[in-house]
């Protein structure tokens, strides 16, 4: 297998591409910016963006390494996943790994911790036709399909099983990896063995959207850090891809998505917030800009009093050839401080991106702030920057008291 290993919006010059193979790389990849290669035939220049992970194209092994160094991109999502059970040591990982074979000893380590106690067991909702009552009678089932006649009985009972959705997850989880084919004979071993535990649970193929929250109490709070990680992974990774000559499979990251939540969920911390208080994207409310209100804003934070909110702010993980677009980061978080009718609005980037200061807007008497964190350093750094912007939005939601 012929191996492509790019760095996040890093350009390789003179690379060799077959025409179907340009064609699934720009589908599967859509951040990914692919050129010839000016004077040389079937050579091609090719600059990913934020998307960074695993592609298997055929006989095309594509891998997208973040600019990020790989420990700390795995804090990231460590820390996404169990934010408040979060160990520095988990995110230990061999320098030389890429990304994709980095994950699997996180999900690994995450998922024999959860079986300590052994597989979870749960209460699943069973509907069935049986010889005899268990649980309730399903009555209109009864008459529509049986004519009111007995045995069978349709019934509706819930079962104690290994066989509940959040086994399922992680199984799903685990099967994706493995079709992967990843290099490191531990890791498969590991992946071979989570699969043998999960064996009696019923394998199901998730698409992305179809991923449901698991709601999480003191019996399978433990769970969590397996679950959430194995849903991340399922909607990271697709078992195929391709529609033309040229098919494969790929475990892919969105860098602005994994910026933006690891921001929220931090900040949700630091503050001790819910998420209603502290919504994602504005999630449960309203903040629009004109009287109408039809144009809808989503700012990526915001706390809320009531229907009142008290502080909006935006979290950017990007790079642009030149100043325009972060001019219209500034033009957006202008647009929830007024349609918020705030004093200002928060800008959030990824350190390296935009120059830390404060915008005073003329004629509107709006202050927009710019803040950035370096996730280039060690974790309790960064986290000590988060409860740095956490402290400037509490003064500043004060300020509105």
């Amino acid at each position: 297998m012929r191996t492509l290993r790019l760095r996040e919006h890093a350009t390789s010059f003179g690379v060799a591409l077959s025409p179907d193979e340009v064609d699934e790389l720009r589908r599967t990849v859509s951040s990914v910016d692919v050129q010839p290669t000016p004077g040389l035939r079937h050579r091609f220049d090719v600059r990913p963006g934020a998307t960074v992970g695993i592609v298997r194209l055929g006989d095309l092994s594509v891998e997208i390494q973040p600019k990020l160094p790989i420990r700390r991109l795995l804090f990231l999502l460590s820390y996404l996943v169990d934010p408040k059970g979060w160990r520095p040591d988990e995110t230990e990982v061999d320098e030389g790994a890429d990304l994709f074979e980095a994950v699997i000893p996180a999900f690994a380590f995450q998922v024999y911790r959860a079986l300590r106690r052994g597989v979870l067991q749960g209460y699943r909702t069973e509907e069935d036709a049986l010889s005899v009552v268990r649980g309730r009678v399903r009555f209109d089932d009864q008459i529509r399909r049986r004519y009111g006649r007995t045995p069978p009985v349709e019934v509706r009972y819930d079962e104690f099983t290994e066989d509940i959705e959040a086994n399922r997850l992680i199984k799903a989880a685990t099967r994706r990896l493995l079709r992967l084919r990843p290099r490191s004979l531990a890791s498969r071993r590991s992946l071979a063995g989570i699969e043998v535990a999960f064996a009696a649970v019923s394998d199901v193929t998730y698409r992305a959207r179809d991923l449901q929250e698991i709601p999480y109490n003191r019996l399978n709070a433990h769970y969590r850090p397996a679950v959430e990680l194995a849903r991340l992974i399922l909607r990271a990774t697709s078992l195929e891809v391709g529609h033309g000559a040229v098919r494969g499979m790929a475990c892919l990251f969105d860098m602005n998505v994994v910026f933006e939540d690891f921001v929220v969920v931090a900040l949700r911390e630091q503050l001790r917030l819910s998420t209603h208080t502290f919504p994602q994207g504005a999630s449960g409310h309203r903040l629009c800009l004109d009287n109408d209100r039809r144009i809808r804003l989503e700012p990526d934070i915001s706390w809320w009093e009531g229907e009142r909110a008290v502080f909006v702010g935006d979290v950017k993980y990007k790079r642009t050839a030149d100043a325009l677009g972060r001019n219209a980061d500034i033009y957006q978080a202008m647009a929830y401080a007024i349609a918020a009718d705030l004093p200002g609005a928060l800008l959030i980037y990824a350190a390296g991106e935009r120059e830390q200061g404060v915008h005073r807007i003329i004629h509107l008497d709006k202050v927009i702030e710019v803040v950035t964190m370096d996730l280039n350093a060690r974790p309790e750094v960064v986290l000590g920057l988060v409860q740095a912007i956490a402290e400037r939005i509490r003064a500043l939601q004060s300020a509105q008291g």
